[in-house]
């Protein structure tokens, strides 16, 4: 049995005994021996300062709910990452080695550049053509760049670069949440160039389908899903007529919809006969599928897509990753439309690394969620840090487009 249980504070429940929190204790104003949560207003405060905590699963009151029943029943243990990555050597980025206003303006000129390349490359392919794999593969270097040196300048700049045809918007953010969970992993920058090209590439083969498929806004027939799925097979015939030879590519294209359970296709792999990368590839299509409007469901938030993936730990995705992608993009990724509990309404921009849950915010709305004259930009672990006044603090985030705003209008 797992005595002591990490737990997101997103799914912290009366009842559990909190043991230990992400942060010193004396950063904080609970009691350092730990405490029984009793109340939801409790809750709602350990939210207020962390992002997950360690439950003692032998002093939690509550043992029927499904985390705590899961830890008493599961021998499982943790799987070390660099167990998962075997002859990777693994490394820790700085967390930004470049200012996040500096880094924007290059990350805007690289991701424009990129989307040009994509755009024509999949294009040509629909028409036709063969991959173009030697473009993609200089198109993608400099993100690659940009993103180690600061991951929320291409986070931000990618939630604005909407395009008409979801596929596109897909494979750019994709590729950027799989280059963020590699850095927080630790992958050389071979291996996050790998990562970038591979979901850029994953579905690739929708190009091959009957569009109708992609846009339908209702279920699909079993005939239509088995369709859908022959993306795969479709995929892996384009990028190996393409002439990639990268097998940590191959292994995204062809693998990224398998699940850690077995329940996925086209092979029903499940735990490590997955492959690793394709093991990456199937949570960040997961998270940017659900929090993108798409023609048969609108876009969840940030935070409940986080949540999502959590609750889905060892059967749909491997516990360690979902909980490596948590620590790389937080529950409030740039570009998450947020309310404080002043009930202000803003955009996050940047996070810090170490203080998730205090990132800077662009207002957009006052309390009355009337929109500001000018936007202003606000470092929550600066602002409302009075002695005599609550400290201000991100009460929820909101879903995309929530009360209208545009992020494209926002100038930062």
């Amino acid at each position: 049995m797992l005595h002591t249980l990490k737990v997101n504070t997103t799914d912290l429940a009366v009842g559990m005994y909190v043991s230990g929190l992400d942060r010193p204790w004396l950063d904080t104003p609970f009691m350092i021996q730990g405490f029984c949560v009793e109340t939801p207003d409790e809750i709602e405060r350990v939210r207020s300062y962390c992002e997950y905590v360690f439950v003692d699963v032998t002093k939690s009151r509550d043992q029927g709910h499904p985390l705590l029943k899961m830890a008493r029943t599961s021998n499982r243990t943790s799987i070390p990452i660099k167990d998962i990555f075997p002859g990777r050597p693994l490394k820790s980025y700085p967390n930004n080695s470049s200012e996040w206003k500096d880094e924007s303006a290059q990350a805007w000129v690289v991701l424009d550049s990129l989307v040009d390349d994509v755009n024509g490359i999949f294009e040509h392919v629909s028409d036709g053509g063969s991959l173009n794999v030697i473009r993609l593969k200089k198109s993608v270097e400099p993100v690659v760049e940009s993103m180690s040196r600061n991951p929320d300048a291409c986070i931000w700049l990618a939630r604005l670069k909407q395009h008409d045809q979801y596929a596109y918007q897909h494979s750019l953010s994709a590729a950027i949440w799989a280059v963020a969970i590699g850095r927080q992993l630790g992958l050389p920058r071979r291996d996050l160039r790998s990562l970038a090209i591979g979901c850029m590439l994953m579905d690739v083969g929708k190009l091959r389908l009957d569009p109708h498929l992609l846009t339908a806004a209702r279920s699909l027939s079993d005939e239509e899903a088995d369709s859908m799925r022959d993306h795969v097979t479709h995929g892996i015939e384009i990028v190996k007529q393409g002439g990639m030879m990268n097998q940590d590519v191959l292994d995204i294209v062809a693998h990224h919809h398998e699940r850690y359970d077995g329940s996925g296709y086209p092979q029903g792999l499940s735990g490590d006969d997955i492959p690793a990368f394709a093991r990456i590839a199937s949570i960040v299509d997961t998270y940017d599928a659900v929090t993108s409007n798409r023609s048969h469901a609108p876009a969840i938030s940030p935070s409940d897509a986080i949540k999502m993936l959590y609750r889905s730990r060892n059967i749909d995705f491997q516990a360690e990753l979902v909980e490596v992608f948590i620590q790389a993009v937080g529950i409030y990724p740039a570009g998450t439309i947020v309310e404080l509990t002043t009930g202000e309404v803003g955009v996050v921009v940047s996070e810090y690394r170490t203080r998730r849950l205090k990132p800077k915010i662009m207002m957009v709305l006052d309390s009355r969620k009337y929109r500001l004259q000018e936007p202003k930009l606000v470092d929550l672990s600066e602002w409302g840090s009075e002695p005599d006044k609550p400290p201000v603090a991100i009460a929820r985030s909101l879903e995309p487009g929530a009360h209208d705003i545009d992020l494209s209008e926002l100038e930062v």
